[in-house]
């Protein structure tokens, strides 16, 4: 990746936030996710996320349109048909299957944030992590902090460094704070590493 310029890094229009569809054990999670829609509208940053109305995707939707910003679901078709669309978004896409709609969520935005969620949350956090290590785009990843829940993550990725499969450059890549302005603040200074994957071979 020695070909990456961060002079053109775009500036930060955009967030796609990947999150839970149910609300977590605490009350914590929600007022987070509710604390980080608001941070992004008054910022004037357009958040793209799912598109239902469900556990904290819901919350961080909700938050971002009272606080007057611009909201962009991006929602597959199967949870369009069951009726999961948030009925209130500045406009919404349908996707025909989550390949797509993962897709789309990433050309919309210029950066991408990680609250706690399941399979689904981790499953996008890595995919768009992926694609910055290998330089297929420049775009900061973090992750909203809350209640610690982030902290097993950091655990492996320090294991996968110790263990020879991952360069520590690419190991702090992910932007890790709790709190909301922070967590933005972080991504707009942010810098993609300059070193490639590999390790010890040929081409590396």
């Amino acid at each position: 990746m020695s070909d990456i310029h961060n002079d053109i890094l775009p500036p930060l229009r955009s967030v796609a936030v990947f999150c839970g569809s149910n609300f977590g054990v605490s009350p914590d999670y929600a007022e987070a996710a509710k604390a980080l829609g608001t941070a992004i509208a008054a910022r004037g940053i357009t958040l793209v996320y799912g598109g239902t109305s469900k556990g904290l995707m819901g919350v961080v939707a909700d938050a971002a349109l009272a606080g007057g910003g611009t909201v962009v679901g991006v929602i597959n078709q199967r949870l369009h048909d069951r009726g999961h669309l948030h009925p209130g978004l500045s406009r919404h896409e349908v996707a025909p299957h989550m390949r797509e709609r993962k897709a789309r969520m990433a050309e919309l935005a210029d950066a991408f944030i990680a609250l706690p969620g399941g399979l689904g949350t981790l499953e996008e956090l890595f995919e768009v992590a992926t694609l910055t290590q290998l330089g297929d785009h420049l775009k900061a990843c973090g992750v909203l902090n809350t209640r610690g829940f982030y902290e097993p993550m950091r655990a492996m990725l320090a294991t996968a460094t110790d263990e020879g499969f991952l360069k520590p450059e690419h190991r702090d890549m992910i932007v890790v704070q709790s709190q909301p302005d922070a967590l933005l603040d972080g991504l707009a200074a942010w810098r993609a590493p300059t070193v490639t994957k590999w390790i010890g071979q040929p081409g590396s």
